[in-house]
């Protein structure tokens, strides 16, 4: 597996925000959100080749009882599937955008469905922009992914145009309320300090769930946190 990090540190995003947890960033995405946050696993993918019991011995030495495997979009990585059995013991959450199915162990599926304010019609001249646009959203992948796991809906909100598109795949897929959660792009304090305030207010009145970006407000917007 091409792996381009492992390292400790608290969830900083969804419902288990703030819990110690081991992180498996794996490199390559089939998606190029505009905003991507870790472009060296999507944009310029890069990392090392790992055999699955080497990431798993390495994950396992922090003691954490939780592990997080992220991308890039981990269910494209070849051997996850084996990966998430051989840690079995651990709470484990996949975080993926909800494109591709995979069926392996998962305790929370964390799937983090890109609203068309992800689509990069600007970067890189927008040649990954049509391809990006007609992948982003597989709501056949979304239902099955939310009637096969627990899971959390969560959503990269810019602006309350997003609302809109968020109502209609929460309805699509038939997801609770409560296991919606919206949070802001951003990759400073400020800003999502600044979206986090009318966020809350929808919040308020939809029964969605407000999160932070935690990792952002406690080490800022760098890799390995």
């Amino acid at each position: 597996m091409r792996i381009a990090e492992i390292f400790y540190s608290v969830q900083g995003e969804g419902t288990l925000v703030g819990v110690p947890s081991t992180f498996v960033r794996t490199s390559g995405c089939n998606l190029r959100c505009t905003w991507c946050d870790t472009p060296y696993t999507s944009w310029n993918p890069e990392g090392r080749e790992m055999a699955v019991a080497e990431i798993v011995d390495e994950a396992r030495r922090t003691g954490a009882s939780h592990a997080v495997v992220t991308g890039g979009e981990p269910m494209i990585a070849g051997g996850v599937v084996e990966l998430t059995r051989q840690l079995d013991d651990l709470h484990v959450t996949i975080e993926t955008a909800g494109t591709v199915y995979q069926s392996l162990k998962c305790d929370l599926m964390s799937i983090s469905p890109k609203l068309a304010n992800s689509t990069p019609h600007a970067r890189d001249g927008g040649r990954w922009a049509a391809q990006h646009d007609r992948l982003r959203i597989q709501l056949d992948v979304l239902k099955r992914l939310t009637s096969e796991y627990e899971f959390q809906l969560k959503f990269v909100v810019t602006s309350p145009e997003d609302l809109e598109e968020i109502e209609t795949i929460v309805r699509e897929t038939g997801a609770a309320r409560g296991r919606v959660v919206l949070m802001a792009e951003g990759t400073d304090s400020a800003t999502l300090a600044e979206r986090a305030r009318w966020i809350v207010e929808t919040c308020k009145r939809s029964g969605f769930r407000y999160s932070p970006r935690l990792h952002i407000d406690l080490f800022g917007n760098r890799r390995g946190v």
